[in-house]
């Protein structure tokens, strides 16, 4: 039989809490709010400084229309998390930019199919590169041990979560 203990903790029958030696889901969880706000906060630095008129959910749809090609609204909004009629309105707003084309599909003309054109492209990379160079930054001020760590619970986490391997610069699968 197992008990939880505050904090989490599971203590058994036999002994001390199960998990002495290793954080809670809890404590581990915190430590990935705390990562993802750092990265988030990169992501927004990094923009302000290339294209500060650009929003962030705005450089999400160009990385994803970047790391999956052209693609038809309904992936892109899958790919994005929203319903079409939301990516839709994010395109608009990034082809009046000069960022996102459409264009007919050839196989079936009722459908619309969504790329970067090349200043998009050039902007994500230029974007991607300066958030690189910043994380990079940061991971060289770790010693080499802990840089070891870091390398495998992140791969654990992202395996955990099912994300596919991405390129360290240009972020495509």
């Amino acid at each position: 039989m197992v008990r939880q203990e505050r904090g989490g903790r599971q203590r058994t029958p036999a002994g001390p809490p199960a998990d002495d030696l290793h954080e809670t889901v809890e404590e581990v969880a915190a430590a990935v709010m705390t990562a993802s706000r750092l990265f988030v906060a990169l992501s927004a630095r990094a923009l302000a400084e290339t294209e500060p008129t650009l929003t962030l959910p705005q450089l999400r749809t160009l990385v994803v229309l970047h790391g999956e090609g052209p693609v038809k609204l309904v992936a892109l909004a899958a790919g994005l998390d929203v319903n079409p009629s939301t990516a839709m309105r994010m395109v608009d707003k990034l082809e009046a930019r000069g960022l996102v084309d459409r264009r007919l599909n050839p196989d079936n003309r009722r459908e619309v199919i969504l790329g970067l054109k090349p200043q998009g492209r050039r902007l994500v990379e230029k974007v991607m590169a300066h958030r690189h160079q910043e994380i990079q930054a940061i991971v060289a001020s770790l010693p080499a041990d802990r840089r070891a760590e870091l390398v495998r619970g992140l791969r654990a986490l992202t395996d955990a979560a099912g994300e596919r391997a991405v390129d360290s610069l240009t972020e495509r699968y």
